[in-house]
């Protein structure tokens, strides 16, 4: 079904593209042309001992710059391009990461080797394409009913007393500790988790269907897209392990080493190292009011995990941003699944 590309006409030609976003969309073509799925495209990569990450392809089809060379050629090679035409791919790729446009009349000469372009010191940019309607959001197959308490709290303190009795006995009981109570916040550990945020008692979770990998906060009863853990890095440090029902494993980071002061919070394949994956989870207040996501070595210093726009919104997103003295928006919970 894909061989022949290399003299197929109706096989996308990566030199009708005369800049990034229209590079990226003969790349879009390619895999239709292809008729592979993510799954696939990493399959027949890995048979011929290349490495593409679902994930990985998911996110360059949705960025507006032009891939690195090695992704680019690892890509096509999986889509059925035959190597004569791959150096057609690849020669368009040098021109627009080293001038930004392509222009078939003009040389085709590749950018010095050695001399990185300013294209290629940014490209690991993560997209910012629109996400999809949240009413087209596609139901997740593995989402669960959680019960939820709703205490209505009064200014007394035996009535705050029962209340927190009531909340106590949920945790203790069958089913997900996402029945804590509103505010109430639980400490990291190791293993599966949900992270609540103090405030609006909304949860971690990306779209359905997105490909951005974008962190947003959503009701907690379903919130599985992706199912998060915690792993214990020692010295203090934690990485946030992500499950996707499409992409698969990942790890929530900030892309290009929380250089851009208010860089997404987002999901990708673990292990690039131009992202933050590293997080202190410090506690807030004393007693603790919650715990802030601190990237750990991240260009921006001063930098938490934050909830933007409109705090209390559903689907308001999470992003970098300076650490706040009352840590608004900045707070979370790390309730037990089960």
């Amino acid at each position: 079904m894909t061989e022949g590309y290399a003299g197929g006409r109706s096989a996308p030609d990566p030199r009708e593209a005369t800049d990034a976003a229209s590079f990226i969309a003969q790349l879009q073509a390619l895999k239709d042309r292809s008729g592979l799925t993510y799954r696939e495209l990493s399959a027949r990569a890995a048979a011929v001992g290349d490495v593409l990450p679902r994930s990985t392809v998911a996110n360059m089809l949705a960025r507006s710059t032009v891939p690195r060379e090695e992704l680019l050629t690892t890509f096509v090679r999986a889509c059925g391009v035959d190597p004569g035409a791959l150096e057609g791919w690849q020669t368009v790729r040098k021109e627009l990461a080293a001038r930004g446009v392509y222009e078939p009349s003009g040389t085709d000469a590749p950018a010095a080797d050695g001399e990185p372009s300013a294209e290629d010191a940014t490209s690991t940019l993560w997209p910012t394409a629109p996400d999809p309607d949240p009413a087209a959001e596609l139901p997740h197959p593995r989402s669960r009913t959680y019960r939820t308490l709703v205490g209505v709290v009064a200014v007394t303190g035996l009535v705050l007393a029962a209340v927190s009795v009531v909340f106590a006995l949920v945790q203790d009981g069958d089913g997900d500790a996402g029945g804590a109570a509103a505010g109430t916040p639980i400490a990291p550990a190791a293993g599966d988790v949900r992270i609540r945020v103090i405030g609006s008692d909304l949860c971690l979770n990306e779209r359905r269907g997105g490909r951005s990998g974008q962190i947003h906060q959503r009701t907690c009863e379903g919130a599985d897209v992706p199912r998060y853990s915690l792993m214990d890095l020692g010295a203090g440090t934690w990485r946030i392990v992500s499950d996707h029902p499409d992409y698969g494993p990942g790890c929530s980071g900030i892309p290009t080493g929380g250089r851009v002061a208010d860089a997404a919070f987002e999901d990708s394949e673990c292990g690039d190292p131009t992202r933050v994956e590293r997080f202190r989870l410090e506690p807030h207040g004393s007693p603790a009011t919650g715990y802030r996501i601190v990237p750990v070595d991240s260009a921006t210093a001063g930098s938490c995990v934050t909830v933007t726009g409109d705090r209390t919104a559903e689907w308001a997103k999470l992003a970098q941003a300076p650490c706040r003295p009352d840590a608004r928006g900045q707070l979370f919970s790390f309730d037990r699944r089960t």
